[in-house]
């Protein structure tokens, strides 16, 4: 069996992040690049299918801009992937959820596979349909936002969470699956797998080689405008003469937090 692990690379968390004004974009470079924590979780789901399955081959597929992406990806290399793809190209710069989900489907049929693992939501993103975009596209089925999973020769199951129910479902493979952070958390990377995956192989393709090339004009992410945060101005100060809940309403109603008579 071979199983992808969708990884992706994202501004540390606790980090300040900042956008370009003028591409309306994400200054990547000004944050410390590291692996999103639920792709971290995705890979776990996988390492752990191996050991119980030693036949199992974990590739690591992430799309992204040529930089720090090679040394982020080795972490999930020393973690216990098999080997991994790393699919960039100038033309992807701005690229939305759709050309993102078309190249990594064509990543996914050029590498192979029985089954997709991806987090359920990129904590730098948040659209949380590029699973679904995935196996739509691949023509296989699709399980999203798992909170447990199983996996079998045949088939995956796990249980779904929504906002009104809990339920099993179940696929069979080949399948896309999205899993959420209620997975165990991912390993530590230990010295011997460190060292391991500077041996490991690592696949470096573009959009030619994966046979699309989209023009400049197709990266499809439309800015319509970009500004600033404005600067925090100190608080209006109230003092209390007998008039004090007067104030609060008629300012809270300037700001439309409340309905003014």
């Amino acid at each position: 069996m071979r199983v992808i692990v969708l990884m992706k690379e994202v501004p540390d968390t606790y980090g300040e992040r900042a956008i370009d004004l003028e591409t309306g974009l994400l200054k990547r470079a000004d944050a410390e690049p590291v692996l999103d924590e639920i792709t971290e979780r995705a890979l776990e789901v996988a390492l752990r299918h191996r050991e119980a399955q030693p036949g199992t081959e974990v590739v690591l597929l992430s799309v992204g801009p040529e930089g720090s992406l090679p040394t982020t990806l080795r972490k999930g290399l020393a973690m216990g992937a098999d080997r991994a793809v790393h699919v960039q190209d100038p033309a992807l710069l701005g690229a939305d959820l759709t050309l993102t989900a078309q190249v990594i489907a064509a990543a996914a049929k050029q590498i192979g596979f029985d089954l997709v693992i991806a987090g359920n939501v990129s904590t730098d993103g948040g659209g949380g349909a590029l699973p679904s975009m995935l196996a739509e596209l691949l023509g296989v089925a699709g399980l999203a936002a798992l909170s447990s999973v199983q996996i079998d020769e045949l088939t995956v199951a796990g249980q779904v969470n929504t906002d009104v129910e809990r339920y099993e479902a179940s696929a069979d493979l080949p399948a896309v699956i999205s899993i959420t952070e209620a997975l165990p958390d991912a390993r530590f990377p230990n010295f011997k797998g460190i060292m391991a995956a500077k041996k490991k192989p690592f696949e470096t393709l573009d959009l030619q080689a994966l046979g699309l090339a989209p023009g400049e004009e197709e990266a499809r992410s439309i800015v319509i405008s970009a500004a600033a945060r404005p600067a925090r101005s100190a608080g209006r100060r109230i003092v209390d003469e007998g008039d004090a809940g007067q104030q609060i309403a008629e300012f809270l109603a300037k700001n439309q937090l409340i309905k003014g008579h």
